[in-house]
């Protein structure tokens, strides 16, 4: 580059948060910066999955730092300890106001030549697209989540019609960027949709991190946490309405005369302490707080099995960021979703899926992977393989910034619909 291109990235989401959006808007933060670019960050304090600000950022000010490159700005925004609908609302709105704030003071102060809006949050990005188009900047959106069509689809909205055409209006007006992506084909097909037309629309999918990879010895974490049944069933990640955890409680009770199989339920989340209260006098159950990104390959490789419950309804709207990694490492998951969906292809040969709600279906799925042996090692095997083709981090996020470049300087080289980083991707695939 003859210019260092000034990016600014707006979205609530940021490290040191571990799972969910923040690592994924770090390492395209990260990349950028690396490649030469002048990057700032408008975000939250962290919070996620806890619901609760870390310690370190409890004060009520705007804190600023230089991480690994990147200019970031962090607001002191509403984070409830209980996330009902009206809370989660007024949460995602407070960040908003503040970030369009911030956003204002910088488009004076140090213009960049390009935003890039994370959604969630939708009002956050419906600020920024009205930035953009005042002070005519490239915007490019990215949707990590689509916000109104999963509050739909979990019951977060209700019944009220006029709620849902708002929450649908404040993300058509933030889908007005000129560059729009999301993670996964299907939800880039609603992005089409939502804007009438699939032109300037790409796949950008989040990446397994690039040291989860298989371990053939005994995870340290089955002496740390003293487990000796030889089979585990694991659930890592954030516990909340649209995982459908409670499928994992009706497993475990299901296969409770199992002496040889303990379920391993490693996450924090809004429904995590109703799935305990309603497990707790299981003793094939054990529940463990999210551990530190670095010692992931070695969780990850605790599992025999992975387990990935999700409800009716939310497969083809969200693709767990988690799924890369658990591919990765080289473990087969058993899934509640549809054969047609997006997940329910990616998983093919890597898993076992069933309907969602059948927890009998669950359990038995769970048991053949424990008593085929073959079949486990095969599908960890495809696991593994697939993760290493469609979820390399490098070729995922180098092919980001060679599409933000064009868009920036206006040399836009793939105004179709298609996948960053991998060859011969097409839409509706």
């Amino acid at each position: 580059m003859t210019k260092r291109h000034r990016i600014l990235i707006v979205g609530p989401n940021y490290a040191p948060e571990p799972i969910g959006v923040g690592p994924c808007t770090t390492g395209m933060a990260e990349t950028l910066a690396q490649a030469g670019y002048e990057v700032r960050v408008v975000c939250g304090v962290p919070s996620y999955p806890h619901w609760k600000v870390t310690s370190r950022y409890q004060r009520l000010r705007i804190w600023r730092t230089v991480e690994n490159g990147v200019r970031v700005i962090r607001l002191p925004y509403y984070v409830p300890s209980v996330p009902t609908t009206i809370r989660r609302v007024v949460h995602l709105l407070s960040f908003a106001v503040l970030a369009l704030l911030i956003v204002g003071v910088l488009m004076v102060r140090r213009r960049p030549d390009a935003m890039v809006a994370i959604i969630p949050s939708a009002l956050a990005a419906a600020g920024a697209s009205i930035c953009a188009k005042l002070f005519r900047l490239p915007l490019w959106v990215h949707v990590q989540d689509l916000e109104a069509e999963m509050a739909i689809a979990t019951g977060q909205i209700g019944r009220s019609l006029w709620v849902k055409g708002l929450a649908q209006a404040v993300q058509r007006l933030a889908l007005r960027g000129d560059r729009v992506s999301s993670i996964s084909p299907a939800m880039c097909r609603h992005l089409a949709m939502a804007r009438a037309s699939p032109q300037g629309i790409v796949e950008f999918p989040n990446w397994a991190r690039p040291d989860v990879t298989p371990i053939e010895r005994p995870s340290s974490y089955r002496v740390e946490w003293q487990i000796e049944r030889p089979f585990v069933a694991l659930y890592s990640g954030n516990i909340a309405a649209k995982q459908g955890v409670e499928i994992i409680a009706q497993a475990a009770r299901l296969l409770a005369h199992r002496d040889d199989l303990m379920f391993v339920i490693c996450g924090d989340g809004p429904r995590r302490q109703e799935l305990v209260d309603s497990i707790g006098d299981c003793d094939n159950v054990r529940f463990f707080d999210l551990q530190p990104a670095e010692r992931l390959g070695d969780l990850l490789g605790l599992a025999t099995i992975h387990l990935l419950p999700q409800i009716a309804g939310v497969a083809d709207l969200v693709l767990p960021s988690k799924l890369p990694n658990m591919l990765a490492s080289g473990r087969p998951v058993v899934a509640t979703v549809a054969p047609h969906t997006d997940l329910g292809r990616e998983l093919s040969d890597c898993g076992l899926i069933v309907p969602p709600h059948d927890a009998p279906a669950f359990a038995d799925a769970i048991i053949r992977l424990i008593e085929d042996v073959p079949l486990r090692a095969r599908l960890g095997e495809n696991a593994q393989e697939r993760a290493a083709a469609r979820w390399n981090k490098q070729a995922i996020l180098e092919g980001f910034e060679r599409e933000l470049s064009a868009v920036v300087t206006g040399h836009d080289l793939s105004p179709g619909t298609h996948r960053i980083g991998q060859k011969g991707w097409r839409a509706g695939a």
